[in-house]
This record gives C-alpha cells, structure tokens and sequence, in this order.
C-alpha cells in the first residue's frame, strides 16, 4: 500500500525531531519536512536543520523563504501601530507563526499531502496559532500532534530518539529559543517562575560594544528605507540594525500576559530592531501626527496586536485596520538619530519636511505669533464653561 503522506513543520528542536521518527516508526508515514524561514536563520544554520531532517529520516526538506512577504503582510502593519503587546513585547513570535502556519499549509497542498503536523505542546499559544490557520488554508488535511496528545517529558523525547540512533547533545539546548526577522523569544526554567531573571548566557547575543554610536534611520511614508544615508528595503534594514544593535545587547526583556488558553505566561526575548524601529517610528508620529491620529492609532493598534497574538489575523476587521494604518503614514517621513549604548539606546531628535512643530503659528512656552493675549484670555475663559456650568448647577466638587 501507498504511505500515507504527511507534511512535518520542522524546527530542528527536540520535539519536531522526535515527531518525524514517531511518524515514520509508529505510523509508518511519509514524512516531508518543511520551515519557513521569516529572517531569522543564517545559510549555515539552515544547511544544519535541513542536514538533520535527512539524518532522522524524512523523504524531503522545503526551506521557504518568507521574510519579504512576513515583513509586507505584518510586520509593516505592526511598525505603522506601534505594537508592543503589554507595553512590551512586540509580537516577535506570535506574528511569524501565523505566517509560517500559512506558508506550510499552502505548501502542503502543493506536495498533495494526506496530513500537516506541528510539534507544538498542549500548553501555550502555538497549537492554536497553527491549528487554526491549517484549518483555514487546508480543511481538507487533517491536523497531526504527537508531541500534545502524548504529553512526553524531554527525558522521554530524547530517550526515544537515542533507541533509533540519534545521538545528538540535546542537553545543550537548555534554552527554547525562536528566532525571526522580528526578534527571538526565550523559554527556560526561570521564565515558568514569576521572580526569576533569564541569565546571561540564554540570550543569543552578548555585549560585544561598549562605546556609544550614532545611527540615523530614514523613514518614507512609515516604512524604513535607509540606513545612515544608504538606501535599503526594509527587510535588510531591520537586519542591519538588528546586527548593529545586538553587539549592545539591546532589546532584552521579559513579557507577562494572557495566553489564548486562559493562563498567564512569561516569556523573554531579545529584538534590538524591534525595539529601536518601534521608538523611532512612534517619535517621528508624534512630530508629524495630528493629536487625534496619534489617539486613535493606538486604539486600534491595541486591537491589532491583541488579534494578531491571539490568532485572529484572518478576521475582515484585520484587513480594516490596516487600510487605517496605512492611510495614516501619508506624512510620516523623516530622518530619526539614535545613540546606542550597552544595554540601551536614546532617541537623539527628528528631522522632517512635515514636522508640525516647524510652523509659523508659536514656538511652545516662549513665543506665541498667531494669535495675541487677549484671544488667549477668551478662549480659556470658554473652554472653561462646560465645568462652569456643571459646578453652578450641581454645587462645588
């Protein structure tokens, strides 16, 4: 009889590893394996993941390059808003995985696979993240998840893998590391406790710099696209500075919140780029952005983020809120320099031709030249009404 053929979303980690084994020992399947690559990877690492694939036994290996399109259907959305989950993480996983998730389903119908599978765990977000969009994409294929209907332990993972060959050091892999275009999250023991800080050695990067460098960023219509003078795509310019920035160790922190499952979770990550690009963007708005843009962009920024990290990115809202977004960058360009230091950065100033503090109406707290005292006098004296009113009739507050 044919195998039945299933298409494997492959890390390279412990568990996808362990589950193209388990598919192809306990289910007799065909297994092909694919990633998508969102930035994240180097040619090297990616010749290490595909190498292994092939040592475990699976019958291909897909790398799909999607860092360009990740940065035209997301990232750009979440720069134009200003998405920081909580006021502190900025989607750097929970954004690529629905990107991935659709990425392999489409690839999934291509090969004309029988079944799709993640290794994703009972117990977070990924599962639902992956689940839903493969039901989106491809309803005809039916979902596969050793690793969460299992329950296995690491100990047991790795012990299945050994009684087939696979020698591999996973004991080094203490941390959970998963690295994108837009940044890295990090999982270990200290991030399942509420007190405990991620040591130094579980983060990718380690500060290499220590004198202060400036860097200018220029931005058209929202979208960066150049580096210190030099024209770029966006894409390579989030990396570039990613590069620059990391040898700071810039970017590090830890995010609490609410899981799609209804419990807390702590995460840490590390996304230099993220972190300046965001700040840079958000002042170069505040410059170039009417009070009620800046307002009611970062209503449905919120919204936008929350939506995104809970799986919802296909909700005809998502597509609203971005036309709203974009309409919004029709004036925001300019030049932004930023100071990096160890462990931090500083926005330096802006410079635009739609800078609204470049008007001839009054320089604030030293100058007005539009209008005169009086007017001023005036307009206080109405704007203060309402209250006057209210107090008058309802008695002092």
């Amino acid at each position: 009889m044919k195998k039945k053929k299933v298409l494997l979303a492959f890390s390279g980690g412990l568990d996808t590893s362990y589950c193209v084994k388990y598919f192809i020992h306990e289910k007799g399947m065909e297994v092909h394996t694919a990633l998508v690559n969102t930035g994240g990877f180097s040619n090297l690492e990616l010749q290490k993941i595909e190498n292994l694939a092939y040592q475990l036994g699976a019958k291909t290996y897909h790398s799909i390059d999607g860092s360009r399109d990740f940065y035209n259907h997301i990232i750009k959305y979440l720069i134009f808003g200003n998405v920081l989950k909580n006021n502190t993480y900025p989607l750097s996983v929970s954004a690529e995985r629905i990107f991935q998730a659709k990425a392999l389903a489409e690839y999934a119908k291509a090969i004309n696979a029988d079944y799709i599978a993640h290794g994703s765990t009972g117990a977070g977000n990924d599962q639902i993240r992956f689940d839903l969009v493969f039901q989106l994409v491809a309803p005809e294929l039916k979902i596969l998840t050793p690793v969460r209907y299992q329950i296995l332990s690491r100990r047991e993972e790795i012990d299945y893998l050994s009684k087939w060959g696979i020698k591999k050091d996973w004991e080094k892999s203490k941390y959970s590391l998963n690295k994108g275009l837009w940044g890295t999250s990090i999982g270990g023991i200290e991030t399942l406790t509420s007190h405990e800080p991620l040591p130094e050695e579980a983060y990718p990067n380690h500060l290499m710099a220590t004198e202060p460098t400036t860097i200018n960023l220029t931005f058209e219509k929202g979208e960066i696209i150049a580096l210190d003078g030099k024209q770029t795509e966006p894409v390579k310019a989030i990396q570039l500075i990613d590069k620059l920035a990391s040898e700071y160790a810039i970017g590090r922190d830890m995010h609490t919140g609410d899981t799609i499952i209804g419990i807390k979770g702590r995460i840490g990550f590390e996304a230099a780029a993220a972190a300046i690009i965001i700040k840079a963007h958000h002042t170069l708005e505040k410059h170039t952005l009417s009070k009620w843009q800046l307002y009611w962009k970062e209503q449905l920024a919120n919204w936008y983020g929350m939506f995104v990290h809970e799986a919802q990115y296909f909700e005809p809202v998502m597509r609203n809120i971005e036309t709203f977004l974009e309409d919004t960058q029709q004036f925001v360009s300019g030049e932004i320099s930023v100071v990096l230091r160890p462990y931090s950065f500083e926005i330096q100033g802006i410079k635009s031709d739609h800078d609204l503090m470049n008007s001839d109406f009054g320089d604030y707290g030293e100058v007005n030249k539009a209008w005169t005292g009086e007017q001023v006098k005036g307009f206080i004296k109405i704007l203060a009404n309402p209250m006057k009113i209210y107090q008058n009739v309802n008695g002092k507050l």
